[in-house]
């Protein structure tokens, strides 16, 4: 089962009182911190002179290129690889030399529910509860708190074989919270999913944050760092790249995107010269939407331009637009690499 990880070597708080306590020791607010972690597998170095800190109160989104260190990242904190070089603490505890205690302060969830099908979702968590040292009154009143928190108080009686797989997904956040850790670490929790259950997962980690939870999470969608993530860290070939909020980085680009409907799409010749033309890049096409999008320095005025020039050449127009980059637009700015 994907759940909290720690062993309990004496009997823990009770559910209510680790969690209301959650974090609550560290003065300066940083629950995760990382300095020039490196960690190599053979010749293949997977993380260079790592630096990262994750604060309380936030959910924090890990993003890269597949390879470029996400995972082995997120192995690190859960004290399942040791580093080569650096230093990680999580909640002030030294990762490192005292993995153990971390164990205690964390839970991880995978890219799988890995959940016992035999059982109703509720005494999987009873389960998992008792292996944490709780007592039976304890572990059912752990159990039924988490399933509220995740939006299966009506389904836990309920055996798990028959859930959805949206549902096992968030029962197996729902074991990761069961021993009360301070920080959650979700490694793409939302793969394979399809997007309706996507989005219940979503309302069920923001839940998770607004009970005190810290969040972890490392995803290949970019959609669910910008709606999920209070901080983006990304990195590429091990090392960081960027970091800031979701709005930070889009400003980063430093580019507006101007996005061309056009009622027909064999007027596509007419158009592309003159996004091509006004544009700092090659507009991209795509022909299901007949939309042309292409980045532009000082938006309003290409807009202008762009209107302009198109009614001259008579190009007729379902729709034209001017936003922001979205965080998919930086993440291959920034690495040269599509998600």
């Amino acid at each position: 089962m994907s759940t909290n990880i720690g062993s309990v070597s004496s009997p823990p708080k009770s559910f209510d009182q680790s969690r209301s306590t959650s974090g609550n020791s560290q003065s300066d607010g940083v629950t995760i911190q990382a300095s020039g972690l490196h960690k190599s597998f053979g010749a293949t170095v997977a993380i260079d002179d790592l630096n990262i800190e994750c604060r309380s109160g936030q959910v924090t989104a890990l993003l890269g290129p597949n390879g470029a260190g996400k995972s082995t990242f997120v192995r690190m904190v859960a004290t399942l690889v040791r580093p080569d070089a650096g230093t990680l603490s999580v909640c002030g505890v030294d990762a490192v030399t005292h993995p153990a205690e971390v164990r205690r302060l964390i839970g991880l969830a995978g890219q799988s529910a890995a959940v016992e099908p035999a059982l109703t979702g509720h005494e999987n968590l009873v389960m998992v509860a008792k292996l944490f040292g709780h007592r039976k009154a304890a572990a059912v009143a752990a159990a039924q708190s988490v399933l509220g928190e995740v939006g299966l108080s009506d389904d836990g009686g309920r055996l798990v074989r028959e859930y959805s797989g949206g549902m096992r997904r968030r029962l197996d956040l729902a074991a990761s919270l069961v021993g009360a850790p301070r920080v959650l670490l979700l490694d793409e929790p939302t793969t394979g999913l399809d997007p309706r259950t996507r989005l219940e997962l979503w309302d069920s980690v923001r839940s998770l944050v607004a009970s005190g939870t810290d969040v972890l999470l490392t995803t290949q969608y970019l959609e669910e760092a910008d709606r999920l993530a209070d901080r983006v860290v990304i990195i590429d070939h091990g090392r960081v790249i960027a970091t800031g909020s979701p709005s930070e980085l889009k400003s980063q680009a430093g580019r507006d995107v101007v996005v061309l409907t056009l009622s027909r799409t064999d007027e596509l010749a007419l158009a592309e010269p003159v996004l091509r033309h006004i544009g700092t890049d090659a507009p991209r096409f795509d022909p299901i939407a007949r939309a042309l999008t292409v980045a532009v320095e000082n938006g309003p005025e290409a807009l202008s331009r762009v209107l302009a020039e198109l009614a001259v050449s008579n190009v007729g127009i379902d729709d034209i637009t001017l936003r922001r980059p979205t965080l998919d637009e930086v993440f291959l700015t920034l690495t040269g690499t599509p998600r």
